[in-house]
């Protein structure tokens, strides 16, 4: 039997077709994992929140390419800040913690109205919309249910405040892959593997050098301080599910409506820092794709053992939900605040409860939430109702109240099923008032 050759699928004369240089496939897999890679390094801050933390993040680690990227969006995202020599940070640059557009909100007594909030708004909004525990709900026909959630916020924060990690335990774990690392750089040149040995050693210091960076910057949460005698903050973020009532101080719900996260550096010369990360990190991934080809067998399974172990690190990092820890950090920053959460069946309802739970009594107030139909019949229902808050008189309509002159039967009956909704927001809102107008 005539024995069998291997033949190549190149038919004529290739260019460089000597040379034997192959390109390894381990390599490529090295320039996976940057989402993960890049929750990691997040950890240092929103996980370990202390200095000593970026020195658990020395091990070769995949996804360099990725994270050189957005170290460089990170540094042109840089500018000065108030303080003399110090360098602030865009965070959702790099770690995408100031990317969520919030819901509009209006404040009712100051005047404020802003038709998008910004990433905090949304945090909360959310750690609403997930509340399981339901207070009260109310009765009467049901057209479409509404929640109202309010936020009994708590003490005024800080005007700028480093925000503290609220599970400091994650980045302990980090010292696994960095002793593998570590073991697997060593054996390479033990065996003489100097390739596998540099390639390794160059991902150890990239990350590493990275981490030193982003570790010398400090996480901040900022917003903007309200002007002295400002009126209390009250308001309405409004979405399509339902309503937040924001109840303190101007400067708490400043706080959610307007504040952000950002990196605070010390150093100037943050943004050259951190584009020679970024510069360094790309290097080090096409490093990767031309000399790890280069090594034995053994050392290209140190290295792949390294990626290994770290990989597994940054994807366990990266399975945490980032997003409800930042709502944790949240409620540490706002002082703990107090959420009660309503069901209403109707949005009409929905609107008498919130004047109610705001305890408007001026009419110009007042008319800020009534956002209605210009029609005979919901004036008429306004002014019924805008006169029960004034005079904080109960809700009570008989036939008296919806028969009005002027009026036809549809009409008639509209008038009485808005006014029977009024009725069920106040029913609703007296069983409960002890838990709404809380003492702040």
């Amino acid at each position: 039997m005539p024995a069998l050759y291997a033949r190549e699928l190149v038919a004529g004369p290739a260019p460089l077709k000597d040379v034997h240089f192959v390109l390894n496939s381990a390599a490529v897999a090295g320039l996976l994992g940057g989402e993960e890679a890049i929750a990691s390094m997040a950890a240092v801050h929103v996980f370990g929140g202390k200095t000593w933390a970026t020195w658990l993040v020395w091990y070769n680690s995949p996804g360099s390419y990725s994270m050189g990227i957005r170290f460089m969006r990170l540094a042109r995202s840089a500018s000065p800040a108030y303080d003399h020599g110090k360098v602030q940070t865009d965070l959702a640059a790099l770690f995408e913690y100031n990317g969520s557009k919030g819901p509009k909100f209006m404040a009712v007594h100051s005047g404020t109205n802003m038709q998008d909030t910004g990433h905090i708004a949304a945090l909360l909004k959310k750690e609403c919309a997930e509340l399981t525990e339901v207070a009260g709900e109310a009765g009467g026909r049901e057209s479409r249910s509404v929640s109202v959630t309010i936020a009994q916020l708590g003490r005024s924060p800080k005007a700028s405040a480093e925000v503290e990690s609220p599970i400091p335990y994650v980045t302990y774990f980090a010292s696994i892959p960095v002793l593998i690392s570590m073991v697997t750089c060593v054996l390479s040149a033990v065996y003489n593997d100097w390739y596998a040995f540099a390639i390794i050693l160059f991902g150890i210091i990239a990350n590493g050098s990275a981490s030193m960076v982003i570790g010398s910057g400090k996480f901040f949460f900022s917003h903007p301080e309200p002007a002295p005698g400002s009126p209390q903050g009250d308001g309405i973020l409004d979405f399509d599910d339902g309503v937040v009532l924001l109840k303190g101080e101007e400067g708490a719900v400043n706080a959610v409506t307007r504040g952000r996260f950002f990196l605070l550096f010390q150093s100037k010369h943050a943004s050259s820092k951190l584009r020679i990360c970024s510069i360094f990190l790309i290097a080090q991934s096409l490093a990767m794709l031309v000399l790890i080809s280069q090594s034995s067998f053994f050392g290209q399974l140190m290295f792949v053992i390294s990626l290994a172990s770290s990989w597994a690190y940054n994807l366990w990092v990266w399975t945490f939900d980032k997003e409800a820890i930042q709502r944790q950090i949240l409620k540490n920053i706002l002082g703990r605040p107090k959420f009660t959460k309503f069901i209403l069946k109707t949005r009409t309802s929905m609107l008498v409860f919130v004047a109610l739970a705001l305890r408007l009594k001026d009419p110009a107030e007042i008319m800020k939430v009534f956002v209605i139909p210009n029609t005979a019949v919901w004036e008429k229902w306004k002014e019924m109702v805008i006169k029960c808050l004034i005079n904080e008189q109960e809700f009570e309509f008989e036939d008296q109240h919806w028969n009005c002159d002027g009026f036809c039967d549809e009409q008639k009956s509209l008038l009485k099923t808005l006014l029977e909704d009024a009725m069920v927001a106040y029913e609703l809102f007296k069983e409960h008032e002890d838990k709404i107008i809380a003492p702040q």
